[in-house]
Order: C-alpha cells, then sequence, then structure tokens
C-alpha cells in the first residue's frame, strides 16, 4: 500500500508553521479574494511567499486554491492574480472549481496542474472523466459521496489521482450550494464569506404566538427568531421532514483510513483554514499516527478518537461514508461545540530556566494541571508559576489578554500546545 498524503489548512503563516511541525504532508492555502476564505487574518503578499519559501525548504508540497465562483468584475484582476502566481508562487498544482478559471488558467498559465475543489460538486464518474479530458489531474471528491460511490469512480476512471475531506466541519447544503448566509446575512458562500447561518440557535413562533400543541402542527405560518437577533422573525416551512435548517455533526474517518486507500484515495484532506492552532496540531498529529499505523500493517488505535475529541466539535460521524446522516447525526442540542479538553494555549518563545511565552487563548489558574502536547509526547504538569511580560506573578490568566510567561518543563519546543480538562 502507497503512503497516502496527509493534507492540512494553512490559514495563515502562523498555522502553516504549526502544520509542518506537526506532520503534514502537504498544505494547501490561499490568497483573498480568490479563495474561498475571505476573514481577515490570512495571508499577505509578503508572507504567502514567506510560506511558500518554509515549504520548499521542507520539501513539502504547495496546493494554492483559487475555488471561488467569481463574478465578471473580477475577471480582469484574476489574470494579474494568475501571473503573481506564474512567477512568484510556482504552487505544485491550482485548486480551481469555476469552468471559465479553469479555462484561463490554461490560457495564462499552460504549465499549471490542474485539481476539481470540492465546490464543483464532482459526483460520478462520468464527471471525473469529462474533467480528466478538460487536463484536471486530481479530483476532491464532495463529502456527499459514500464509500461505494468512491470505489465506483476510481474502477472507472482509475488513473486519476482522488482527494477526500477525512476530518472537519460538514456543510448542510452540497458544498458551496447553500444560499441561507446569503438570504440572512448578505454574506455569499461562493464568495468565501459563509456566515454559517445553519448553525445558529433558532426558536420557532407560531403566527399567533402560544398555541396549544395540537394546534402548532395544523397548517399555520412559522417564524424562525435567532438568539442575537432578537425581534427579527424570518418564516420558515416545515414538511413531513422537518425544517431545512441542520447543525450537522463533524466529519471524523480516522478509523476508516485504510477503506479510503483501497477504494482509490490518495490524499486525506484535514478542512479547517480558520481553525485554531491547536486544532490543527491535535488533528495532524492524530491522522499522522493513524496513516503510519496503518503503513506499518497495524489494526487502528481506537485511542486515537480520544485525542480528536479534545478539540472543540459537534459530535463525530463518519459523514456519507455509509450512507446518508439521519437524525442522529443532527447536533441538536447547542450551536456551541463539545470537547473533553479546552485550549490553554501555545508556546511562542522559549527562555533560560523553563519559562515560555505563551499565547494565552483560554482561562488558567496557578497551580492548574496542563496537558502539555508536543510533536514527539505528550504530558501532563502543574502551571505553578506564571508571570505578566514585565516579570509580575499571576495568580490567572484569561483569553484574549496576550501572551504571558509559565514555567513548565524545560527543552519543549516553540508550538508545543497546552490545555486542561474540561
Amino acid at each position: 500500500m502507497e503512503r497516502p498524503e496527509l493534507l492540512l489548512p494553512a490559514g495563515n503563516l502562523e498555522k502553516l508553521k504549526i502544520g509542518l511541525m506537526y506532520g503534514g504532508d502537504a498544505f494547501y492555502l490561499g490568497f483573498s479574494p480568490f479563495s474561498l476564505r475571505a476573514k481577515k487574518g490570512g495571508f499577505t503578499k509578503d508572507t504567502l511567499l514567506e510560506g511558500v519559501k518554509l515549504i520548499r525548504d521542507a520539501g513539502k508540497t504547495l496546493y494554492m486554491t483559487e475555488n471561488i465562483y467569481p463574478r465578471g468584475e473580477k475577471i480582469d484582476s484574476f489574470k494579474k492574480h494568475i501571473a503573481f502566481v506564474r512567477k512568484e508562487v510556482k504552487p505544485d498544482a491550482l485548486i480551481v472549481a469555476d469552468p471559465g478559471l479553469f479555462e484561463m488558467i490554461k490560457e495564462y498559465y499552460p504549465e499549471a496542474v490542474l485539481h476539481m475543489s470540492v465546490q464543483a460538486n464532482v459526483l460520478n464518474y462520468r464527471s471525473v472523466q469529462f474533467w480528466k479530458n478538460q487536463g484536471a489531474s486530481r479530483i476532491i471528491l464532495p463529502r456527499e459521496l459514500t464509500l461505494k460511490d468512491i470505489k465506483e469512480i476510481h474502477a472507472n476512471v482509475p488513473d486519476i489521482e482522488l482527494e477526500f475531506f477525512v476530518h472537519g466541519a460538514i456543510c448542510m447544503a452540497y458544498s458551496g450550494r447553500c444560499l441561507l448566509s446569503n438570504y440572512m446575512t448578505g454574506r455569499d458562500s461562493n464568495q468565501g464569506a459563509c456566515s454559517h447561518s445553519c448553525r445558529w440557535k433558532y426558536k420557532v413562533h407560531d403566527e399567533e404566538g402560544v398555541k396549544k400543541r395540537e394546534e402548532e402542527l395544523e397548517a399555520k405560518k412559522f417564524y424562525l427568531e435567532e438568539e442575537k437577533r432578537p425581534g427579527e422573525f424570518m418564516p420558515v416551512e416545515e414538511d413531513e421532514h422537518g425544517t431545512y435548517f441542520m447543525n450537522a455533526k463533524d466529519n471524523c474517518l480516522l478509523p476508516y483510513l485504510k477503506d479510503l486507500c483501497e477504494a482509490g484515495i490518495c490524499s486525506f484532506k484535514v478542512e479547517g483554514r480558520n481553525k485554531t492552532e491547536y486544532y490543527l496540531s491535535t488533528v495532524a498529529k492524530t491522522y499522522k499516527q493513524a496513516i503510519e499505523d496503518m503503513i506499518a500493517g497495524k489494526d487502528f488505535d481506537k485511542k486515537l478518537l480520544e485525542e480528536v475529541y479534545k478539540t472543540a466539535n459537534r459530535g463525530f460521524i463518519p459523514g456519507y461514508l455509509f450512507g446518508f446522516p439521519g437524525d442522529n447525526d443532527i447536533y441538536y442540542e447547542s450551536n456551541a461545540p463539545v470537547q473533553t479538553h479546552k485550549f490553554v494555549g501555545f508556546i511562542k518563545d522559549r527562555k533560560p530556566g523553563g519559562l515560555y511565552k505563551v499565547a494565552i487563548r483560554n482561562k488558567l489558574l496557578k497551580g492548574e494541571e496542563v496537558e502539555v502536547m508536543t510533536p514527539d509526547e505528550k504530558f501532563t504538569q502543574n502551571v505553578d508559576e506564571i508571570f505578566d511580560l514585565e516579570g509580575s506573578e499571576l495568580d490567572a490568566v484569561h483569553g484574549g489578554a496576550g501572551d504571558k510567561m509559565l514555567k513548565l518543563k524545560e527543552g519543549l519546543p516553540i508550538g508545543s500546545m497546552l490545555r486542561i480538562k474540561c
């Protein structure tokens, strides 16, 4: 069995460094406004080029996302962008969804290797064959495919690379085909600005107010009221299947990597360019270990699942791998994530005597036990000394308070993660 690629998200330069540290083989990243991540805090031109150098120096692989569906006013600027990418970035492949951009890249960057984005919704082997005929070398298959579907595609088009999302959030619609965000907030998911309206907390009101339960089930008009928008009522229709507002549980295919390899997948992709350094490091380290165990012929270690449950999640399901999700695959309880551990911070710098500058992300009390995770080890210890950057001792630190100094075991690498039990 050939070793599959572990493909990690790189939302910015710092996250790229973490991904390199924790074992990624390849990285996908974007440069707004042509990537489906329009939030601030991503790559600038300078940090992008610095990141490219880091990837090249590490001997890793770089894929650049160009997977928006642009409106006409962006076409001319896309030409300039492609010229920049061709001259200065030289990625190993470009990830594309829009047929017009696909054609433009072939015209203005003819030597580019092209991968079809999950946003293209390539759901069957005829579509895979079509894009192969157009010049695509890899298809990023939609999460909505079953294992049987994947096997069928590989059997019919065996000479094209297949990539698949193995971990992360699941969209309530076919990837990129949802209009909720646009309707409710004016933020377009196909322009990289999804507001994740499907995750919000809603109340349902009937037309007249409080009614008896049997009256509520009659044919009446119902309205949604979002938690942070009191008094704003949005009409919603309901049929025998319920309403169409979903908070899907998260995708985790950790126990099924061997099945995916045997089905024809060559690249295991992790979702989450906007997620934390802690999420990235934990998921990367866990999947790297699972891949190494698989290649060594070992059985899946169920203890690895405990590691991913330490990250923020909505509960895990195996996506669509064994069929379409049902009632038990929706997280009804809350729009807030669940997890067994809370991210406290990560080490940014080391000082003599076991002192470390830590980027604090959540509350930590003096004397509290933390679990420290590095690329090579994991252990617990009590944090008995906390200082501000001027050297004054503190009894507690809080998320958003900036960098603080913590006394920990000596010799820890920059990028080590700290977490506490919830």
